[in-house]
């Protein structure tokens, strides 16, 4: 009854099976392992955070350069306030507002981007309180510039003169003469009335959508894997059903076509 199995073109189907389900699980199983390490690096984001805002805060060049270790950690500097830019289209608490963003010159001559807080509303220079003069000393989390697209970064260009879209020293270095350090800090405490902005988590820890799109592929291989299992059940159900009505002189046999005469 299943002797058909040993048939060559049997064997090319069996061996297409044979490869395909462990392929899928594997593949799922990756894709399930990326997602599970999403959630891990989630998980330590989140506990790293909590601590970094109780920890002593470390001088910059300590924590330079920024990475999934060092991004959130408190740190602090020392200079003079230069450039203010403003930063447009940010939310915080549910509402529409924007960073008061502003060049510390430090002593190494370089300067760091420092987010001094959150204003609602259009970004508006009038708004923006002026920054301290003299020299300062700062402490804030510790953030690694900004990719356009990425934690709700917009990409759009052509802003008015005096702001930015991304916070980053790609972005910054053709708005400002400044040699500038490729991270910048939000401040702990706001200046002059503005709200602190929290630090964010560092990219490819957050619970995303690139996370839930593994979760997803994740599912699409092991369907994909009970499919081929499926089919070629229902190959073998069809093939023996087959033989079985042969067998019983059941086939329906197709009728000669008729000759047609000249």
């Amino acid at each position: 009854m299943y002797r058909f199995l040993l048939t060559p073109r049997w064997w090319g189907i069996n061996v297409f099976v044979l490869l395909a389900i462990p392929f899928c699980v594997f593949m799922g199983s990756w894709q399930l392992s990326r997602f599970e390490g999403r959630v891990q690096d989630h998980r330590a984001a989140t506990e790293q955070a909590a601590s970094d805002r109780h920890q002593t805060a470390r001088p910059l060049e300590s924590a330079l350069p920024v990475d999934k270790a060092t991004s959130g950690r408190r740190v602090t500097a020392s200079g003079h306030y230069g450039k203010q830019l403003l930063v447009p289209g940010r939310q915080l608490d549910g509402k529409n507002g924007f960073y008061v963003l502003t060049l510390l010159r430090t002593g190494s001559g370089t300067s760091l981007p420092v987010v001094r807080g959150w204003l609602p509303g259009r970004a508006d220079p009038a708004k923006a309180p002026a920054p301290p003069s003299g020299e300062v000393t700062v402490t804030g989390a510790l953030q690694a510039s900004e990719t356009p697209g990425d934690n709700g970064v917009s990409a759009a260009g052509g802003l008015p003169s005096g702001q930015t879209a991304a916070i980053s020293s790609a972005s910054l270095v053709n708005l400002v003469p400044d040699k500038l350090y490729d991270a910048w800090v939000t401040l702990d405490k706001a200046d002059a009335g503005m709200k602190a902005v929290p630090a964010t988590a560092p990219d490819g820890t957050g619970l995303d959508l690139k996370a839930f799109q593994n979760l997803g592929y994740t599912g699409e291989w092991f369907v994909f894997a009970g499919f081929v299992v499926f089919m070629w059940f229902r190959l073998v159900r069809r093939e023996v059903e087959a033989a079985r009505d042969a067998a019983l002189g059941l086939a329906v046999e197709e009728a000669p076509a008729p000759v047609v005469s000249g």
